[in-house]
């Protein structure tokens, strides 16, 4: 099998280096050359990868395609490739759907949209696709948690939470900054925070069966820390404004 991936951004690096650590047989995988450092990276860590500066040509010689370019790059670029109705083509493109994927495409191909995310360079965390694949289900297990949508409707809900990404890193700068601010080394500083969080997200997902707000009301006691950071985040607002973000970014895709 011959993947091709389109984009050499964050994702799809993240994609690669999560392939090229699994179990996934392939014998050559093609990269385009628009990120010149990511892609030197990539060909200079794993084996089997090839760098392509023509777009048409990955088309041509892979029998998988990952779009991983910008909405706007895939506007202009998608429609004037030449796809084969034999081959798999994969999107992690955020803003354009399914039906606009089709007519771009313009032939009768497998056409999936994805969402991985950067943990998925170790292997983890899940992968919404839609519309249910069996063969692309396979493929992502092998680096993920694949979960099948067979709506694109709702699709766009898991798209609407994917973007909460950077805030999520936020809160881990913010909170290691001020441990920086207090005296603590920034290395220490970090692995504190990066170490706590983990647990704690380790901890929800083996807890994940039981409504979340049980691991809520676990986590505090009686006029303790928790139970003041909570309502003191709460006044101000700062869980209403994280739904009013999701709802901004929903929003977004929907149109």
């Amino acid at each position: 099998m011959k993947l091709g991936f389109i984009g050499t951004g964050k994702i799809t690096s993240s994609v690669i280096t999560g392939i090229c650590k699994s179990s996934i047989k392939y014998n050559k995988l093609l990269i385009s050359s628009r990120n010149k450092k990511i892609a030197k990276g990539l060909k200079n860590k794993f084996k089997k990868i090839y760098i392509e500066n023509n777009n048409q040509k990955i088309v041509d010689n892979c029998n998988w395609i990952f779009l991983g370019v910008t909405p706007i790059v895939g506007k202009k670029i998608i429609k004037d490739l030449k796809f084969r109705s034999e081959q798999t083509i994969i999107s992690f493109i955020s803003t354009i759907t399914l039906p606009e994927l089709k007519k771009m495409i313009n032939v009768k191909a497998d056409i999936v949209r994805a969402i991985p995310l950067p943990p998925i360079s170790l292997k983890k965390g899940p992968v919404p696709i839609c519309p249910p694949n069996k063969k692309v289900k396979k493929f992502f297990d092998k680096i993920g948690s694949t979960v099948e949508i067979k709506n694109e409707k709702l699709s766009i809900n898991f798209w609407t939470t994917s973007g909460m990404m950077a805030s999520y890193y936020e809160i881990l700068k913010v909170m290691s900054d001020w441990l920086v601010k207090k005296g603590i080394k920034r290395l220490d500083a970090q692995k504190y925070i990066t170490s706590l969080f983990l647990a704690l997200s380790e901890d929800a997902v083996v807890n994940s069966k039981k409504e979340l707000k049980y691991l809520v009301k676990e986590s505090q006691t009686p006029k303790g820390l928790n139970e003041q950071g909570l309502k003191e985040m709460n006044k101000k607002g700062v869980y209403k404004s994280i739904i009013n973000s999701l709802n901004s970014i929903n929003k977004r895709l929907s149109k």
